[in-house]
């Protein structure tokens, strides 16, 4: 008998069982070789119910974080002002400037803190006003000998109109507020945070007296949860700053309490700094029991 009557008959059925018995064989090993295939995310692939939760939203905060004082290191008034004289070494005493920051504990989107205060050390005494009234009335006389370096109507108008802005605040008399809207220079000077306005009281009757608030006088505004100002120039005596940061507290708790009874602003921390030189927390204390003399840093 031939050998091709002995051979097997294949027909179409033994290669569709062969061809799937080897997938199988096939899928067996790949199973072996990676045992826990997973995504770059470390859940694994069949786990689609766990992948496609969706994710928690972390809570926001409605306060500022503020660190904890507890284990801060704090200095008394000369003591700060010991450390950052040695920072401003061999600059000039009227150059650089004593900066307080008051960190409060108040929620985010609650009312701000803002006002003007006139120091009883005055720190910025080059503030240039300019007093918008009738040049020849009495108003503007007054403001000329209260300190005021631009005084006029039309001549104000015109010079603000070419760009030329020679002061750094502006007042404007009640009886001229008319002619300054009229004059169409609000879409230049309000930019700039210098276009007089009966909200912030710079249209006033009075320009005397509120020139001579604004000769000297700093303003301050929260932001973020911090109040900033100028507290002092470098040559300050050590009084003369604890006088200046007095006044400026005092405000300061006399604003948070004008605020509504329902929004809480509370006093977290007290930083000194200045140009130059890191902050310092405050203390309270004038100064402590290895504090230099405080004639010796009044001479730089």
């Amino acid at each position: 008998m031939s050998t091709s009557l002995l051979a097997p008959r294949i027909t179409l059925q033994h290669w569709r069982t062969s061809i799937q018995l080897n997938a199988h064989l096939l899928a067996l090993r790949n199973a072996n070789l990676h045992p826990s295939r997973r995504h770059a995310s470390g859940k694994s692939i069949g786990d689609k119910r766990e992948r496609d939760q969706p994710k928690k939203k972390k809570k926001t905060r409605i306060t500022f974080k503020q660190h904890d004082l507890k284990h801060a290191e704090q200095f008394s008034l000369c003591d700060a002002m010991r450390y950052i004289q040695a920072f401003e070494v061999g600059r000039p005493p009227n150059s650089p400037k004593y900066d307080l920051a008051v960190r409060l504990r108040t929620i985010k989107n609650g009312p701000i803190v803002r006002n003007r205060l006139r120091l009883p050390h005055a720190v910025n005494t080059s503030l240039r006003i300019c007093v918008i009234c009738p040049p020849d009335s009495k108003h503007a006389e007054v403001a000329r000998k209260a300190g005021a370096s631009v005084v006029g109507e039309e001549t104000v108008f015109d010079a603000v109109k070419e760009g030329r802005i020679e002061f750094d605040r502006c007042i404007c008399h009640l009886d001229s507020a008319a002619k300054m809207n009229k004059a169409g220079i609000g879409r230049i000077l309000g930019p700039r945070g210098l276009m007089p306005s009966t909200r912030f009281g710079t249209v006033v009757e009075n320009v005397g007296a509120s020139v001579k608030s604004l000769v000297g006088g700093s303003e301050y505004r929260e932001r973020n949860g911090v109040l900033r100002m100028a507290i002092g120039q470098l040559g300050f005596t050590p009084e003369e700053m604890q006088t200046n940061i007095k006044a400026f507290m005092t405000e300061v708790k006399k604003d948070i309490g004008l605020l509504s009874e329902t929004i809480t602003k509370e006093i977290h921390e007290v930083v000194l700094s200045s140009t130059n030189a890191p902050g310092f927390t405050l203390n309270g204390d004038f100064k402590s029991a290895n504090s230099p003399p405080s004639r010796d840093l009044s001479v730089l």
